[in-house]
């Protein structure tokens, strides 16, 4: 009896778990709380799939409770012999169906969907004067980082997509090493990034980033693609379109050559001589580059995609990478540059923003 108590009321923990847990989604994180119109409807989708499948466990379950409770030996007695269906038609009808409808329920607007939300072909829509009607990005995904270029501004950024709301954002995807997968749960997705070909969606932005708990919605690499793969994070901003036009002119601003060079700081004068190889600070030109484009690094909200924004963290990030992103392609500098030369260049480093 007591072991029957037991497990009665590990059950009733187990569901009063369930129910209060159900409400620990984040906004800028959860599927179940869709941020724009292809989450809405990916959302939608799931939500009459998971119907079908719980009426089908409730038919089976309640046709075998019945079956228990009304057929048990100590109520029909040893000799029963119940009622011999083999061969209904009513039965073979119902259960054949019955499966057709379910499946046609889900099908129909499975395709529906599919095709809806892999509709590109107002991407290179352009209008009289021959500018694009639409915005573009492209997506480049490498170990273990994002690269975002918007060809049609001429300009490149990382790790921080930066997008306008309330209308349809297209992506070109493509991977610059190995399968990585791009996903950005509360917004819609996810679509697999290859190397030998590109792939194409587009997303609706509805939700001003600012009103989340950190200000961005959180991207993520959804393909297993090393020992880094969980830390291959990105982060999206969402603004209004004026917003927007103004951080993309602040953006090509960057671009424009500084004559003063008596201006130029300590920490500036290290990251010519030790990063500019792999990284630039001007957001103008293409993509490709060997590590991602700091133009903007100061307005973003983690370093490598997950630590904190912090210079300590910074700090700790470039004496050695390898410690905290195992098998990221950046060098380590913990033996190359002395600790005044680090503290110039993080405060180099966290200088350079355009939103500020």
């Amino acid at each position: 009896m007591m072991k029957g108590l037991k497990k009665w009321r590990l059950f009733s923990l187990l569901a009063a778990l369930t129910v209060f847990l159900a409400g620990c989604g984040q906004e800028e994180l959860s599927t179940l709380l869709p941020a724009g119109q292809v989450g809405q409807d990916q959302f939608n989708l799931l939500m009459l799939s998971s119907a079908i499948m719980l009426l089908v466990i409730i038919v089976v379950v309640t046709i075998y409770v019945v079956a228990l409770v009304r057929f048990r030996r100590s109520k029909v007695g040893e000799d029963h012999v119940p009622e011999q269906v083999e061969g209904s038609h009513t039965l073979e009808l119902v259960w054949t169906i019955v499966p057709i409808l379910l499946i046609l329920l889900l099908a129909v607007p499975t395709v529906y969907y599919t095709y809806k939300l892999g509709d590109v072909t107002a991407m290179g829509a352009v209008d009289e004067d021959g500018n694009a009607e639409n915005l573009v990005v492209d997506v480049t995904a490498k170990l273990f980082w994002w690269e975002f270029e918007y060809p049609e501004l001429g300009i490149v950024t990382a790790q921080e997509l930066v997008v306008p709301m309330d209308e349809k954002v297209y992506f070109n995807l493509i991977a610059a090493d190995i399968k990585h997968s791009f996903w950005i749960p509360a917004v819609g997705g996810k679509i697999d990034t290859n190397v030998e070909n590109v792939n194409k969606f587009y997303l609706v932005f509805e939700k001003d980033s600012k009103k989340l708990k950190d200000g961005v919605f959180y991207g993520k690499c959804a393909e297993l693609c090393g020992p880094s793969h969980a830390l291959m994070d990105f982060k999206v901003k969402t603004m209004p379109r004026a917003e927007f036009d103004a951080w993309a002119k602040a953006m090509q601003a960057t671009g424009e050559p500084s004559t003063d060079v008596a201006t130029v700081s300590q920490g500036e004068e290290v990251f010519q001589q030790s990063c500019i190889g792999c990284h630039a600070t001007s957001a103008v030109g293409e993509s490709g580059a060997v590590g991602p484009n700091l133009a903007s690094f100061g307005d973003r909200n983690r370093v490598a995609g997950f630590m904190d924004h912090t210079e300590k963290d910074l700090k700790d990030w470039i004496k050695d990478p390898q410690k905290y992103k195992p098998s990221n392609q950046m060098p380590e500098f913990g033996s190359k540059l002395s600790e005044d030369e680090l503290d110039a260049l993080t405060e180099y480093l966290m200088g350079l923003s355009v939103e500020k």
